[in-house]
């Protein structure tokens, strides 16, 4: 492999924004985007191209590669492209949910994945899928996260436990559960997980940080529980983690009431990231002070993946219309985590 980092961007629902990001990432960011390529469909990156060149202008030419090195030889100006499967025989529309996308999006997720594991690339920047497009295609996880952690399995030969993270200039969450429903994230609220959560957490950031990061827990319910009288999680599962974890030379706090918590941290200034109990009590805090800065990383894999905090925005895709800027956020945190 070059010495220089190697990173595979994954092309994402055909029938969404994801190749549209793409292509304005390689044209408006050069040098950041230079050692990366795209693993998905030429003809689909084609179109995307074609979509996202403003009016009057050339589509960015797009070369293929077989392998991920041979990236490092190519000119600067164009997009380069690993053709992960068969080439698609008919484009799927824009904005609708297709088992066919979903299809080619896992395969290029499976696919990338399976190069970082195998050392081919250094780390792995997502372009959104569609979940249930996912589901139509006959897959059963419920989104990239759940889907790299099975490759990881698969690779090692046992379970890798992983979180979510979502970051922003001024506001990090690590989440206990991802993809399930609220009753089956309550459930999912045990002394074993909040632990584990807080070991991936500190390890993944202490290695980013260079330091012990400063982690504050959500608790469940309104006002952590408020002693006992609004629910027990926090008495029963939440407080005794926080204290397995305080004598495993962790620095975490709480539970903390869950409505004031993200306001101590935001802008890093108590806390250096939150760890909430499920999906819509970690994310909604990051995404409402702005999705154009937000990066997903998944925490726990044995490689880097990044991803931006949107959608695949089925009813803009197709217009060139699509903001890069989070992908662009996603590639920067990527390469920050191969410095660290």
């Amino acid at each position: 492999m070059s010495a220089a980092p190697t990173l595979a961007l994954t092309m994402g629902d055909a029938a969404g924004i994801g190749g549209e990001i793409l292509a304005q990432a390689f044209r408006s960011a050069p040098e950041l985007t230079r050692g990366c390529f795209v693993a998905g469909d030429l003809a689909h990156l084609r179109r995307a191209c074609a979509a996202a060149t403003p009016a009057g202008g050339i589509p960015l030419p797009i070369a293929e590669i077989e392998q991920p090195a041979q990236v490092h030889a190519l000119p600067p100006g164009c997009l380069p492209l690993l053709q992960v499967g068969p080439a698609a025989g008919q484009l799927v529309p824009w904005g609708q949910v297709d088992a066919r996308a979903g299809r080619m999006a896992h395969d290029a997720v499976s696919w990338a994945a399976r190069a970082a594991l195998a050392g081919q690339v250094d780390a792995v920047v997502t372009a959104p899928l569609n979940k249930e497009a996912l589901s139509r295609a006959g897959f059963e996880e419920p989104g990239h996260t759940e889907l790299l952690a099975q490759e990881a399995a698969a690779h090692r030969g046992h379970p890798v436990p992983v979180r979510m993270m979502l970051a922003s200039h001024e506001l990090r969450t690590v989440l206990v559960s991802i993809h399930v429903s609220l009753r089956e994230a309550i459930e999912a609220v045990t002394q074993a997980n909040v632990v584990q959560t807080l070991q991936i957490t500190h390890e993944a950031l202490a290695r980013a940080l260079g330091r012990p990061p400063r982690i504050a827990v959500a608790g469940l319910n309104p006002h952590a529980g408020e002693g006992g009288l609004f629910g027990r999680e926090e008495q029963e599962a939440i407080a005794p983690a926080v204290q397995a974890a305080q004598a495993q030379g962790i620095q975490a706090s709480g539970p903390w009431p869950p409505d004031t918590i993200f306001m101590r941290a935001r802008g890093l200034r108590e806390f250096d990231v939150v760890v909430a109990m499920y999906h819509d009590q970690g994310l909604i805090p990051v995404k409402y002070l702005g999705l154009e800065h937000g990066v997903n990383v998944t925490l726990g894999l044995p490689f880097v993946r990044t991803s931006p905090d949107h959608g695949t925005a089925f009813d803009i895709a197709g217009t060139g219309r699509a903001d890069p800027a989070s992908l662009l956020e996603a590639i920067r945190v990527a390469r920050s985590m191969l410095e660290a």
